[in-house]
């Protein structure tokens, strides 16, 4: 029996608590590599990691080793935790419960 290729592509949403509006400029574009960067680790290959002041848009190809929860799981902890070492701008910074998945 020969092998399959599977290629499914995964697009994610989540926002800041309460729609909040505090991905700005000056750390925007390096919040949106950390995040990529989470998600090469989990072994989910980013094609397009964007958004606006108030959630995350993330483009990429489902693992097969990772649950998809537990990508989540680690792109909102550990983005959580790195984004308050940013200043005291990001005292109140949360991510809200839930995402959304296409």
């Amino acid at each position: 029996m020969g092998q399959s290729l599977v290629k499914n592509y995964i697009h994610l949403v989540f926002s800041t608590k309460h729609r909040a509006p505090l991905i700005h400029s000056p750390i925007e574009a390096e919040l949106h590599a950390y995040l990529g960067g989470i998600c090469n680790k989990l072994e989910y290959t980013v094609i397009k990691v964007g958004g606006y002041t108030d959630h995350i848009h993330i483009l990429c190809m489902l693992s097969k080793k990772i649950a998809l929860m537990k990508l989540l799981e680690e792109l909102k902890s550990h983005s959580y935790k790195w984004i308050k070492t940013k200043g005291t701008g990001y005292e109140n910074f949360y991510w809200q419960d839930g995402y959304g998945r296409q």
